[in-house]
């Protein structure tokens, strides 16, 4: 059974240290680096089996305007399962006073799950980025 943590602490630095490379995400490669974003972080949602890390959600914000969510990952072992489509809704609950809740797919094939929890492809936008790590 998974249970949901809305509050961030030192729980996070033993997993990031092992890497959330699993995830199939490159930011776990730099476990430090990673740490310190996430606690830097407005809003961190993790979700755990036990000990052990099974999804995060990372937002972003302005305090008023504009949240960005920044990371949607869940272990492949427990996709499929809700947990993804848990941790947005709760995000979007949380920024429902904002003008604007945002995000970027790193993947295109995601864009249908995104769009089943409200969100729309922004007409004439383009996705940009300068990433600064090989």
């Amino acid at each position: 059974m998974a249970k949901y943590k809305k509050k961030l602490d030192a729980d996070i630095r033993c997993p990031l240290e092992y890497g959330l490379t699993i995830f199939g995400w490159k930011s776990g490669e730099y476990p430090q680096k990673l740490y310190k974003a996430l606690m830097n972080s407005q809003t961190v949602l993790t979700v755990w089996d036990d000990a052990r890390l099974v999804g995060l959600i990372r937002v972003l914000d302005d305090s008023e305007m504009l949240a960005q969510i920044h990371y949607v990952l869940v272990h492949p072992e427990y996709q499929g399962q809700g947990i993804a489509g848990r941790m947005v809704e709760y995000i979007k609950e949380k920024y429902k006073n904002f003008m604007y809740l945002e995000l970027m797919p790193e993947d295109k094939n995601n864009v249908p799950f995104y769009e089943k929890h409200g969100f729309h492809v922004m007409e004439n936008g383009a996705a940009m980025q300068i990433c600064n790590i090989n």
